[in-house]
């Protein structure tokens, strides 16, 4: 039997984790219900037109590279 649905004995789901992914889900659904994106986007706005829009153009590159956390040390 070959149920890939299920967890295995350490409980890791394999690539794509489906719990990870329904909490993203349920919890962006409640962020928008509330109403915060507005206030979300005026929040970057204003990061990014301050003195610390250099630090966050750093990250947001170390994301896009796919080391956010800067592990990677041969960069």
């Amino acid at each position: 039997m070959n149920d890939t649905s299920k967890k295995s004995k350490d409980g890791v789901e394999g690539e794509g984790s489906y719990s990870a992914t329904r909490d993203y889900n349920e919890r962006t659904a409640e962020f928008i219900k509330k109403g915060k994106v507005d206030q979300a986007a005026q929040d970057a706005k204003q990061a990014m037109d301050s003195s610390e829009a250099a630090d966050l153009k750093v990250a947001e590159e170390k994301g896009k590279a796919g080391d956010p956390r800067g592990l990677d040390k041969s960069k």
